[in-house]
């Protein structure tokens, strides 16, 4: 068959802000580069990022003190030590210079006013006194399970912001853009990857691209579920190429983060800004509730704190009554008008339009769902992927595991620009002395397979199955039994299930012919892949026996350091096969700061050290 074929030194699949990052530092460092994106680069999902990115200035009167040594312990005592804490360490000493390394390309952050200033904390107002000497530096708000305030941000658009001047950065260095292009397989013959195939979403035709080092960034998963922020386009399509090579492994699966304030009944994200900048939370009786589970951090806990106890209390009857089911409410209307329209301008446009609500005036109604992934496709600290070399991961797509089993608000979208910063150098230094050989033999095989399952699915030479049922199976199983309370009965249902509906995707035939700009087409295409992702979430939380950040669990309630202090790498070496292969890692080699006590949420602790029989 005919194919177009692109050759670059660098292959970014994904264009948001970590792909872009990456791309920058291998274009400054003279490396031709290809993005490959789904959308226009700046409708990724990056744009949606509304709070901020964190680092340790230290600028503001509430950050003096903050450092990358504080930064660094809040972020892995929010991972519930699940992290790989010399990769937290890399991210929480560079997040301060790759931030005003962004300021320097003309990212407009927010900055001190020297002088009084009043913030809310717990629906109370205070003052205080912003240093003179500081005025005009980058300042920070307060987010979710930090000890200082460090999410530096731009009002509540900070990923529209830092992704309109990435992309910017991106055109002067003459890296070339190939949109509405999905990859759809990774090449490679078992040592080495040199590039993907992949489908013109315009056409239908496609392509190859062959590269000396070729970079997943896609994004995460959160399509798996039925009630998520992510947009349409995060449903795991780089986890899926990573995965179906059998060799790559699939990093901690079961870390799915749900995010407290998902709008009912759109499931679209209001920033944890609102609650950063003194929003509280209120049940059916317009009360706060937060502070009587966690005293110390109330609303400000981390996310899987926060989302268990609301979930908790809509549970004991405090919920809000509605048509789309009990929620509770959001409350803002204290900040006043002139803060909400211009530091939480998106929330104060967002509410209107989609829901109706004005939030000067009006409560919002909000409640948990999916919204991060913490696991993607296994790499070291220099992003390299496990199993082949010259694959690279970057961002949420990634598990490169600065977040463990729990991620900080404001480290993700740090997590972009620093890893993407530290994966592009490093990337960079690989490029340098990288020797590309593209076996022929081994990319027309690729691009024969790929052919052929497509060829498949139009003349529904399988079977008749409903793609757009079978999605909807999977996700209302993933919503119900694999969520923010997880047990062995549930999850061993949902296994069971998802095996019946990975049958059923096998099966799959067209109702249209297949041809142009297809979207049935484009999911059948990834529809045995989203079950194959999906039963790694499942089986890996299966067989975790342990509570951890997001991983909670009924019947296993405490956080096992003894047994559990690790990390899953979930392998799919047959796709005949219906459960993946589990092995585990430990979670950080360097462990200069020991497990213990979080700082909030439920505390359980078995120790490292504690005798079987405890």
């Amino acid at each position: 068959m005919k194919y177009d074929t692109f050759y670059t030194d660098l292959l970014c699949i994904g264009a948001g802000l970590a792909g872009e990052r990456v791309a920058v530092e291998a274009a400054a460092n003279g490396f031709e580069t290809i993005l490959l994106s789904l959308v226009p680069p700046r409708r990724s999902h990056s744009c949606a990022a509304e709070g901020g990115m964190q680092a340790a200035l230290g600028n503001c009167a509430m950050g003096q003190g903050d450092s990358p040594d504080v930064h660094f312990e809040d972020t892995v005592k929010g991972s519930d030590w699940g992290c790989d804490q010399e990769v937290a360490r890399i991210f929480a000493d560079t997040a301060p210079v790759a931030v005003r390394e962004a300021a320097h390309w003309g990212i407009p952050w927010n900055r001190v006013v020297g002088g009084p200033a009043t913030y809310f904390k717990g629906g109370k107002q205070f003052e205080a006194i912003e240093p003179q000497e500081n005025h005009g530096l980058i300042t920070a708000r307060a987010f979710g399970g930090t000890a200082k305030w460090r999410t530096c941000y731009t009002a509540d658009g900070t990923g529209h912001t830092l992704l309109y001047t990435l992309d910017n950065k991106v055109t002067e260095l003459g890296v070339a853009v190939h949109d509405r292009v999905e990859a759809i397989s990774l090449i490679h013959d078992g040592t080495n990857c040199i590039g993907c195939v992949a489908r013109d979403l315009k056409t239908g035709g496609l392509r190859v691209y062959l590269a000396k080092a070729t970079l997943i960034a896609t994004g995460g998963y959160g399509r798996l579920y039925s009630e998520t922020t992510n947009t349409v386009i995060n449903d795991g399509g780089g986890h899926i190429c990573a995965l179906d090579t059998g060799i790559v492994p699939f990093g901690n699966p079961e870390a799915v983060q749900f995010h407290p304030t998902g709008v009912v009944p759109t499931n679209i994200l209001v920033t944890e800004g609102c609650r950063g900048d003194g929003g509280t939370l209120l049940d059916v009786n317009e009360e706060r509730f937060m502070h009587v589970y966690e005293p110390e951090k109330a609303e400000l806990a981390s996310r899987d704190v926060v989302s268990r106890w609301m979930m908790y209390h809509i549970e004991q009857g405090k919920g809000v009554p509605s048509p789309y089911g009990d929620h509770l409410w959001l409350d803002i209307r204290h900040l006043g008008e002139k803060h909400i329209t211009t530091k939480l301008r998106e929330v104060y446009d967002l509410c209107r339009h989609f829901l109706g609500v004005n939030p000067i005036y009006e409560l919002i109604p909000v409640r948990p769902c999916q919204h991060y992934s913490m696991g993607g496709m296994r790499t070291n600290a220099d992003g390299a992927a496990y199993g082949l070399k010259g694959l690279f991961s970057a961002g949420e797509s990634a598990c490169w595991d600065m977040h463990g089993f729990n991620r900080l608000g404001g480290n993700s979208l740090a997590e972009t620009i620093v890893g993407g910063r530290h994966i592009g150098q490093k990337v960079a230094e690989y490029l340098k002395g990288a020797e590309a050989n593209f076996d022929t033999q081994v990319v027309a095989k690729a691009v024969a397979q790929d052919a052929e399952r497509i060829q498949r699915l139009i003349q529904g030479a399988d079977g008749n199955e409903n793609v757009f049922a079978i999605k909807n199976a999977m996700q209302e199983v993933m919503m119900e039994r694999v969520g923010i309370f997880r047990n062995g009965d549930d999850l061993q249902k949902a296994v069971d299930e998802l095996q019946e509906i990975y049958a059923r995707a096998k099966k799959i035939g067209l109702a249209s012919n297949g041809v142009g700009a297809n979207p049935e087409l484009a999911l059948a295409i990834k529809m045995q892949g989203m079950v194959r992702l999906a039963i790694c979430v499942a089986y890996g939380a299966l067989m975790r026996t342990e509570s951890r950040g997001c991983h909670a669990r009924d019947d296993f309630t405490a956080r096992n350091d003894r047994d559990w202090l690790n990390r899953t790498l979930a392998y799919w070496p047959d796709l005949e096969a219906d459960l993946p292969v589990l092995e585990y890692e430990e979670a950080s080699q360097q462990m200069p700061l020991p497990p213990g006590d979080r700082g909030y949420g439920k505390v359980e602790i078995i120790p490292m050290d504690a005798a079987k029989e405890d």
